[in-house]
């Protein structure tokens, strides 16, 4: 994996002219431990870290000294290295630049650390199936006895399924064992047999060593039984050999084998047809006195291969391989085959090949970037009568292919619904691929959808782009902010769900599709149908069943589950233990309105594990616009003015946060314009 894809989203930088103190504002305010500093010209002179200011605070300096003094060395990478060549050097040192040595930003530690446990829990999925699918049995024990793993052969030989037999003793179900002795001794046994039930298996023990120490033992074992018929297969060489000829003799391709000396051994009947010469005739005669032009002597003398060579016989052009026969690094002769009778037959094949491998290249592409469902409905978290009700009916739409429409404010888990539906349905083993119609630019968003033929536009690739409805064929599409599509397109897409088929863009042939539509807004359709900003007909078309998700202020008795599971969640991700909360602090976020819903709760949560301490989440902890979202800081009831102004303030600073900082999306969430939240961002310092 490329570094460029864990930068922090935060780039903060700061130049080195700037003080002391100012440095430590950045610091407090954003929450960080590093600043890269970058100069104007675009010179990367550094990095400021957090232990930077604290020795500037321990040496006493005036906090108005500019930083320059207490600047790291930077350590500076291009953006496309790979991340396993950064492991060894101080991550807090790392900055990050593009071709042209811009700054980019730094690596989120957070990010790295996913990464490298994805990669951990991928290679042991690997490693526990390279063990399963051995034909040996494998059993190991800990330095008590206990089994701590076996594979699925010898989980099958010992009549026990896998997790019954962890963490009970090994002699419970291997009476006489001694892989209890290799513990004591730590000396290996290798080769040696022994008898279970009727069969008997040779079987090598070792100990299992960790920093010096002994902490158990594995035995792998295999049935003898096995090794006698493979003795008995090899006493049946002949018959494999005859059997072989007659494969080669029934080819298609024409096959023809020369000893040493260039001498024909094996002429097939494909070959003897393709020249016209009997075998009888070919057998024993010189290859050039049989087949034309050839050099199957050649490569029989030089041992070196010909792959791929043109050759003219009976007056028309062929394609055909040349491979020496080796054994003990001594050449017994050579094989040729041919691989196209007319070369005409290749030309098609390499033209079919290109197109394939330019389908190939882009469904790679695709791939990558395409989610399955990872939620179930056992990750929607809750047992208010609100989320049951919702939960029951959007399991009995999981068994249908009904169009369905969810719908509820930012935040309340539209796309978690989404995942749980294709998952139980009959649809789950098919792709579920996610459209958020309003990160598509819309002059892209026709060929995102339904894709592209080669030469439709200008840049397009060569072979065309499939779409995604047809990426989504014998699955699910989710058509995210479904309010934000532009009405032009509305049309299309109303097309497509009558006549379930689709048209490339600059194609001529429509393509039938077999997908699932699940949509999902935060907007109020029916009003923008009022308006003329959607059309009626689509509407109705998607609205066949309407998944109403419950904001989070009308299902209070959820939160507590709720923060229990985004706790645990949070300190999986964060890597740090398990928090409990006070009551206070519950009462509090019992009490607040939560405008953000589940999002907003969640980021609260996170804000909290970053300052707990002593393993509790207090009142304290929490942000303050929650703790004072009745009073303000003296106790009184506010003002009208003032209450207004909180309020304007409290829901900005919450738009901007589900937005991720993006001022024009929590503009259009706001409903106001953009000139009008960068004002007011000014006025209550949000920024």
């Amino acid at each position: 994996m490329r570094i460029d894809r864990l930068l922090d989203v935060n780039k903060t930088s700061c130049n080195s002219r700037i003080s002391l103190k100012e440095a430590a504002q950045l610091f407090t305010r954003l929450r960080i431990n590093k600043i890269p500093v970058v100069e104007e010209s675009g010179f990367i002179a550094g990095i400021l870290t957090s232990s930077g200011i604290a020795k500037a605070f321990l040496d006493k300096v005036p906090f108005t000294t500019p930083i320059k003094d207490y600047i790291e060395e930077a350590i500076v990478v291009n953006h496309k290295i790979l991340v396993s060549t950064i492991l060894e050097y101080p991550l807090n040192r790392i900055v990050v630049v593009d071709d042209n040595n811009n700054y980019l930003g730094v690596i989120s530690e957070n990010k790295l650390a996913n990464s490298l446990l994805k990669q951990r829990d991928k290679a042991s999925v690997n490693l526990k199936a390279i063990l399963d699918t051995s034909n040996n049995c494998i059993v190991s024990i800990n330095s008590r006895g206990f089994i701590t793993y076996l594979n699925k052969s010898a989980a099958k030989l010992l009549r026990v399924e896998e997790d019954e037999a962890l963490g009970r003793h090994v002699e419970e179900y291997i009476p006489n064992t001694r892989l209890p002795e290799i513990v004591r001794s730590g000396k290996a046994e290798i080769g040696y047999r022994f008898t279970y039930g009727e069969k008997t298996f040779i079987t090598n023990r070792t100990p299992i060593i960790q920093n010096g120490k002994i902490v158990g033992a594995v035995a792998v074992f295999q049935d003898i039984t096995e090794l006698q018929t493979t003795m008995e297969e090899l006493t049946n060489v002949k018959q494999y050999k005859d059997l072989l000829e007659t494969v080669v003799d029934n080819d298609y391709d024409c096959i023809v084998v020369v000893d040493a000396d260039g001498i024909i051994t094996m002429f097939n009947k494909a070959y003897e047809k393709f020249i016209g010469v009997p075998r009888e005739k070919a057998i024993g005669r010189h290859v050039t006195d049989v087949i034309e032009n050839t050099r199957m002597h050649i490569v029989a003398k030089t041992g070196k291969a010909e792959m791929a060579d043109i050759q003219k016989i009976c007056g028309q052009e062929m394609i055909c391989n040349r491979i020496p026969i080796k054994k003990d690094g001594k050449i017994w002769g050579a094989l040729g085959k041919v691989m196209f009778k007319d070369f005409k037959e290749f030309t098609a094949l390499i033209e079919k090949f290109n197109r394939l491998q330019t389908e190939l290249e882009y469904y790679k592409d695709v791939v990558q970037k395409i989610q399955g469902a990872h939620y179930t409905f056992d990750n929607i978290i809750g047992n208010s009568h609100q989320i049951v009700e919702i939960k029951f009916m959007a399991q009995r739409l999981a068994q249908s292919n009904s169009t369905v429409l969810i719908t509820g404010e930012s935040g309340t888990g539209k796309e978690l619904f989404a995942h749980a539906i294709h998952y139980e349905s009959p649809r789950k083993y098919g792709p579920f691929i996610k459209v958020n119609c309003s990160a598509i630019p819309e002059s892209l968003l026709e060929s995102e959808l339904f894709g592209y033929d080669e030469g439709a536009f200008t840049g397009a690739k060569k072979g065309g782009k499939l779409g995604k409805f047809e990426l989504a064929n014998g699955g699910t599409i989710f058509l995210d902010e479904i309010g934000d599509m532009p009405f032009n397109m509305q049309v299309k897409l109303l097309r497509v769900l009558q006549e379930k088929e689709i048209e490339r863009v600059g194609g001529t042939k429509t393509i039938p599709i077999d997908v699932r539509v699940i949509a999902a807004t935060n907007q109020p359709l029916e009003e923008l149908v009022k308006e003329d900003k959607f059309r009626m007909d689509l509407y109705y078309r998607l609205n066949v069943v309407e998944l109403k998700i419950p904001p989070l202020r009308y299902r209070k008795d959820d939160i507590p589950d709720l923060i229990k599971y985004l706790i645990n969640k949070l300190s999986i991700r964060m890597g740090c233990s398990v928090p409990s909360i006070e009551q206070k602090a519950l009462d509090i976020m019992m009490a607040y309105h939560w405008p953000g819903n589940i999002r907003e709760l969640e980021n609260v949560l996170e804000r909290c594990l970053n300052f707990v301490e002593n393993g509790i989440i207090r009142s304290s902890n929490l942000p303050y616009h929650i703790k004072n979202s009745e009073l303000n800081n003296d106790g009184r009831i506010l003002l009208l003015k003032e209450a207004l102004e909180e309020t304007e303030k409290l829901a900005i600073s919450n738009a901007l946060d589900i937005c991720k900082g993006n001022k024009i999306k929590a503009a259009k969430m706001l409903g106001i314009s953009r000139a009008g939240i960068y004002q007011k961002i000014e006025k209550y310092g949000l920024d």
